[in-house]
Parts: C-alpha cells; structure tokens; sequence
C-alpha cells in the first residue's frame, strides 16, 4: 500500500519570500490572483496546505503549475474548506458537552469573576443560514442566552483558523520549487470617475480622472503588481458557498502577468482593455485605493442646450390622435461634450464611471454643477453628458394645427417652438429636438428655420438667441400611408 509523505504547509513567512502576487481586477466585482507556492515534492503523491487564498476565492477555478516547465503537476483531490474557527462554530462542535461560562460582575467597585458551568443542548450555528439562539442548561435550566463568555478547552475537532485548500498533487519528479498559482475571486471591485473643472466663462476644461479599487476578498496583498480589465466579460454569476466542500476541478485561463509600464498605461487586450498600475502597491483587506491615471488640460468641453419639447415621445406604429402633439415641458436641458482624442488632450480609451462638473466662480472658487455617468467610450468617440436644466432658458411647445384624413391616408400637423433667454448678458445656441413619430413617411413641408435630419424619426433646429430675446420657431409636417 502506498503511503502518502507529510502533509506540507505553506506559511505565511514561506509565503511572505516569494515573488510579488499580481492581480486583475475586473469591474464586474471579481478578480484574477496569481501568486507564488513554494513546494517541496517527492515523487507521486503528496498532501499539500495551502492557506494564502482569498476567503471568496471560486475553488474550481484554481490553476496549478511549474512555471519553469520543469515538472509536471496534476491535482489528484482538491478540499476547500472555509469555516474558520469562531465563537458559533465552536459553540456547534461541543453541542451536548459542558463547559465554562465566565461572568464578570462589578460589585462595590470591584470586578469579581465567576465560572459557571453549562451544557450547550442546542449552538445555534447553522452553517450558510440565519443564525439562532443558542439553549444553554444551567443548573438544570434551560436558558435562550449565553450565562457568559464561552470557554473552551480546546479548538475542538476538525476546525481550521483560517480558509485553506488540502491538495493531493502527482508530481512526477522529486523537487523544491516555486510554482505558481492562479484562481478567480470575489471581493474585489474597481471603478474610474472623472471631475471636469471649468473657468468661470469658457468652453475649456481640466480634466483629472481616478481609478478607484476596493479590497473586500478576506486578504491582503503585498506589493501586488496590479491590472485592470474594462469592458464587459461575460460572467456567470457564483452561488455563495458555505458549506466545506469539495470540489477539485480547475478550468480558468489566467491572463500575461509581466511587469507594467512606467506611468498608467492602457492598451488593447481581446475585445476589452487593459490599465497597468505603474509600480506594486499594496492592497490591504477592506481597504479602498485611489490612483490618478489620466490627466487633460485646456480639453475642448462646450456647453450645449438642448430643448426637447416631445421628450419621451417615440414611433410605435401610425398615430393619430391629436392629443399626443400636446406637450407642456419647459426645460432646456444643459450638457457638456468632448472628443476623446489626442487632439483634444485626451485620446485613451474611458472606462464606465461617473463625471462630476465644476466650475470656478469669480472668486476662483470650485462650485458643483452636476454630474452623470459615461459608458466604456473608445479612442475618438465623443462624450456627451447631460448635467441638468438651465435656469435662465425657457422652450414652450404648442401644437398650432392637426388635420387627418384616413380615406386618403394622410396626415397634417404644424408646431411652434418659443424659446426664451433671460441670461442677462450670454447669448445662447439651442437645439431644438422634434420627434416625428406619428407614422415613418413624412415630409417637412413649411420651416422657419433650417434643419439638420439626425435619424429617420427626428430633426433637430440649432436656434441662436440673444439676451432677453425670445425667438420662435415654426413648421408643418405632411404624413402619409
């Protein structure tokens, strides 16, 4: 029969002299850890601990090798376990057995301790689920509290103190080595946000955008070198498990860890992209990190007007009914736009975030004035945002005239736009947005002004409005079917 050598456990002072541990971060709230095992194999089978994972690791994703290619490794059985030793688990491995209870009472000044002893009938752990209360017999009595602090005699049977995984590896040679391994985890999110910072008066703008990374996996990482992906990798979502499984399959395929540039970098990887932090840093447990990785001064970012008097209002089929040319919206939405290219500044490909507006006021001072969120936006695309309403600029809409016809499958309509600007010394350009969703063949057969045609179902007028002048627009639409 063959016997299988000592179990080997990797420390954590083994582990504090191996090589730097890399990390991806997806911005889907998992990640991607490599990291170095050091092993010292016989030849066949052997027991190895290792308890340097993250406590949301995902066990069937773990990947094991030689990177030196040197020996050939196969995991025979993999067993996570992940109920480290606590008060309630504890509690559950002495359930029928007596044990003591310290209460400490303070009595004229003076604390006295007192050891009472009690049969724990019922813990309540109940591992994965809502916890209940414990049933502890106390002189013959049974009680739905602790009579005090648990003291146990020993860690009781089968309890480890922190996450572990118990390997059988094959090794086919004897050999000491550091190998390494790979495996995906929960507890890790990322996320950039950007801030716009605006002069008092001007279409200019500083731009400073942040990448911020969350530590919540139950680990912490020292001078990890660190990656992060962006873009939207297909997942499957993990059931949270809490039982003591299991399982030893491995099938994840880790991306390149080599080093990372000098500054922030990013670069295409797949059909996603990839932001290399500059140098290792490190990544403590329930910590949050920020670290700048894009800079743009003088970014070309106007404001821009938008009145949309039919908002909401779409195409769904032939419409009729006179009562849906009515409107009574009065906003004129404010936005702010930029191209993200190297002629303005910019030019890397944006990750999804938030975008946060100030401006400077006469004193120099950063006022708020709004913010939103923008999608994953490659390299010279443009980025438009809404930040919110003007206070100074008013659109009315009014349906003027409606005529339908259904035995000769036609259709009239004619609007007028009034738009106002109480600005006391800016003049403005609005654009004014109509939707023609009353049926998909239609012609503009009166206009006041020009009109640019933006898809088959809209037009957009781009009416310029001086101080305290209020400007109307008009025009009539022919439909037929």
């Amino acid at each position: 029969m063959k016997t299988i050598p000592a179990i080997v456990t990797l420390s954590a002072l083994a582990l504090a002299a191996c090589a730097q541990p890399a990390l991806t971060i997806y911005n889907q709230d998992f990640a991607v850890v490599r990291d170095t095992v050091p092993l010292d194999l016989q030849a066949g089978a052997n027991a190895v601990r290792y308890a340097g994972a993250t406590a949301q690791v995902e066990p069937d994703s773990v990947i094991l090798r030689d990177p030196a290619g040197k020996h050939s490794l196969q995991i025979l059985e993999q067993n996570y376990r992940n109920d480290p030793v606590s008060e309630p688990l504890l509690l559950s491995l002495f359930e029928g057995k007596a044990i003591d209870f310290e209460n400490v009472r303070l009595k004229d000044n003076t604390q006295t301790r007192e050891l009472i002893p009690g049969k724990i009938i019922r813990s309540g752990y109940v591992p994965g689920g809502e916890a209940l209360s414990p049933i502890i017999e106390v002189n013959g009595k049974l009680q739905f509290t602790l009579p005090g602090n648990p003291l146990f005699p020993d860690l009781g049977d089968d309890t480890i103190l922190k996450p572990a995984f118990n390997w059988l590896l094959q090794s086919d040679s004897p050999g000491k080595f550091d190998a390494e391994v790979g495996y995906v985890t929960g507890g890790f999110t990322w996320n950039a946000t950007y801030n716009l910072v605006s002069p008092e008066k001007g279409d200019f703008a500083d731009l400073v955008a942040w990448i911020t990374m969350k530590n919540d996996s139950g680990k912490t990482f020292e001078n990890a070198t660190v990656k992060l992906m962006a873009g939207d990798v297909n997942k499957i979502p993990e059931p949270r498990m809490y039982n003591r499984a299991l399982k030893s399959r491995m099938a994840f395929a880790m991306s390149d860890a080599s080093a990372a540039a000098p500054a922030v970098t990013e670069k295409a990887f797949d059909e996603f992209h990839l932001y290399s932090i500059a140098r290792p840093t490190t990544l403590h447990d329930h910590e949050t990190k920020q670290v700048e990785f894009a800079h743009a001064e003088k970014m070309y970012a106007p404001t821009i007007y938008v009145y949309d008097g039919a908002e909401g209002f779409g195409f769904y089929g032939l419409n009729y009914d006179e009562g849906f040319g009515r409107s009574q919206n009065k906003k004129v939405l404010v936005q702010r736009e930029f191209v993200n290219a190297e002629t303005n500044q910019l030019g890397i490909a944006l990750p999804a975030g938030k975008l946060r507006f100030y401006r400077r006021d006469a004193g120099g001072q950063l006022q708020f004035v709004g913010e939103n969120t923008i999608d994953h936006t490659p390299r010279n695309e443009t980025v438009r945002v809404t930040t919110g309403n003007a206070f100074d600029l008013v659109g009315e809409r009014k349906q003027t005239s409606f005529h339908v016809d259904t035995g000769d499958k036609r259709m009239d309509e004619s609007f007028e736009i009034k738009l106002r600007n109480r600005k006391k010394d800016a003049p403005v350009v609005i654009r004014v947005v109509e939707h023609l969703y009353r049926w998909s063949n239609w012609e503009i057969t009166k206009h006041s002004d020009d009109f640019q045609k933006k898809d088959a179902q809209t037009i957009e007028f781009r009416i310029p409005v001086q101080p305290d002048e209020e400007r109307t627009v008009t025009y009539s639409v022919h439909y037929s079917w």
